[in-house]
């Protein structure tokens, strides 16, 4: 069972050699590059929807094979 995200987690990555700052949060997630204010946030509503979250049946693929 999933633990429910009920606060902000902050974790440092590095792109490129740049230090960046993920923050997930229940309203979506943020990357901010370190010691910035601004980043690129997205809503988990707008990143459900951007991939696809909507559709109601996908067309069946075809298994890989191993």
């Amino acid at each position: 069972m999933a633990t429910k995200l009920d606060k902000t987690i902050r974790r440092e990555i590095e792109i490129d050699g740049e230090p960046y700052t993920v923050a997930i949060s229940p309203d979506g997630f943020r990357l901010t590059k370190k010691r910035f204010r601004s980043g690129v946030a997205l809503s988990w509503k707008t990143i459900w929807t951007r991939h696809g979250g909507n559709t109601v049946e996908q067309p069946d693929e075809p298994a890989a094979e191993q």
